[in-house]
């Protein structure tokens, strides 16, 4: 099949890379030439574990091709498929603008039968929108499909090669055809591709993020319960997850969810909802329960140093919003360093894929009361506590001993629970975890 794909980011290139895989002539478009210079010269814009192989392995291939002209990739592709940004815009909702941009551009240029598919993350009635934008452009005969993506970064290859389900949003019988041809590969075991109206497909995308934003925010608010009470938040995360009504996933205590779709997502739906007159309190409560606890560990740090932080130096490990990725974005570190700045520290950090990101995330003062070390034992050297946001499998097991040795003072602060606090304090640390 002959597949256009509009964007390089982390739903783009992947998907552009797992359909050439499969066999498809896949084009990539993106207007940014020094990113698509940058992809054909073997460097990825993202990390993203097995994506650079695949990507190498399909252009030498010839079915992955990439050029910076929406109109030559509007030629190109009997499926186009729209996956470009869809960032926060100042009130809180998604900003459409270069969804919008793109699809004109479509429109401008198909010269046959095109199904377009929306994979972008849109509100409601988008694809309806979309409908009117390509319709004001040509007479040639085109649907518009809504088919979100449900990718984790850091397992995005992975996801997209074995979906648990392919959401597709039509009513027209040949698109519905069409797209079940192409993802039917994916799904040999068993048909996992559900059928419905655009608009409840794009409404199931953001109902999915919003409640697994909401169990983690329930379990910080727990964890924080817990902490009051004198409980383990670990020993109640396994007593709940142990009921099949409930299940283990996501029931994680930690600093917060970041990353670019749960935030972006819950903010774009609660503006929809209050368009439509609807306040939708759980999600609410979520993401102001998720913001606050971003700075647990910073109360916890205060707490224990006695509230006076200046001139003390603390070592940061995991600076992406989630292991295996470079992105940055939202993540909860990002409000620690700020915080910790702010209160007169200076910070160590030290991440496997994110450093260069987060520094350039973060202002001139900021930036320059942080060191990024190249080893976590660099960033933990003379450290008066070390922090723990990002659950890295590198840090899982580390020297403690090393560690004790070499940092200042004996602060443990872990974020994420994946230190075993009776191993550590045996040796000399004092250990903070979330709710524990």
């Amino acid at each position: 099949m002959k597949i256009s794909v509009i964007g390089t980011g982390y739903v783009g290139l992947v998907a552009a890379a797992v359909f050439a895989d499969y066999g498809n002539d896949v084009l990539c478009a993106d207007v940014d030439a020094a990113k698509i210079d940058s992809i054909k010269a073997g460097k990825l814009p993202i990390f993203e574990p097995g994506l650079e192989p695949l990507v190498e392995h399909n252009i030498q291939a010839g079915r992955l091709r990439f050029t910076t002209s929406n109109a030559e990739a509007a030629v190109h592709g009997d499926v186009v498929f729209l996956a470009v940004g869809t960032p926060t815009a100042a009130d809180g909702s998604a900003d459409l603008s270069y969804l919008y941009q793109a699809a004109s551009e479509i429109g401008r240029h198909i010269t046959r039968p095109t199904i377009i598919v929306d994979k972008s993350t849109v509100p409601v009635g988008t694809a309806e929108r979309i409908t009117r934008i390509v319709g004001e452009q040509t007479r040639v005969p085109f649907t518009v499909v809504s088919n979100p993506e449900f990718l984790k970064e850091g397992a995005a290859v992975d996801d997209f090669m074995h979906p648990d389900r392919v959401i597709v949003g039509t009513d027209d019988p040949h698109a519905r055809e069409v797209l079940h041809r192409l993802y039917q590969p994916f799904c040999r075991t068993s048909d996992r591709i559900l059928f419905m109206d655009a608009r409840s497909a794009e409404l199931t995308k953001y109902a999915c993020n919003a409640y697994l934003a909401a169990r983690i925010s329930f379990m910080n608010d727990m964890a924080n319960l817990a902490d009051a009470l004198g409980a383990d938040i670990e020993l109640v995360r396994r007593g709940m997850g142990s009921d099949p009504r409930i299940g283990n996933k996501f029931l994680y205590p930690g600093v917060g969810y970041g990353g670019s779709c749960f935030p972006k997502d819950i903010r774009a739906l609660l503006t929809t909802a209050r368009e439509f007159g609807h306040s939708l309190e759980i999600v609410a409560s979520a993401e102001r329960i998720n913001e606050a606890q971003k700075l647990v560990i910073v109360r916890k740090l205060r707490q224990q140093l006695g509230g006076d932080l200046s001139g003390k130096t603390f070592a940061v490990w995991g600076l992406s919003f989630k292991p295996n990725t470079d992105d940055v974005r939202e993540a909860p570190a990002l409000k620690i360093v700020r915080t910790l700045v702010g209160d007169g520290a200076r910070l160590r950090l030290h991440d496997p894929e994110a450093g260069k990101n987060f520094l350039a995330g973060l202002s001139p003062h900021v930036a320059a009361a942080c060191t990024l070390a190249a080893d976590p034992y660099d960033a933990a050297e003379g450290a008066h506590a070390l922090i723990l946001a990002t659950e890295w499998r590198e840090y899982r097991s580390p020297d403690f001993e090393r560690l004790k040795r070499i940092m200042a003072g004996p602060f443990l602060f872990d974020g994420r629970n994946q230190w075993d606090r009776h191993h550590v304090e045996a040796l000399g640390f004092r250990y903070a975890g979330i709710g524990r």
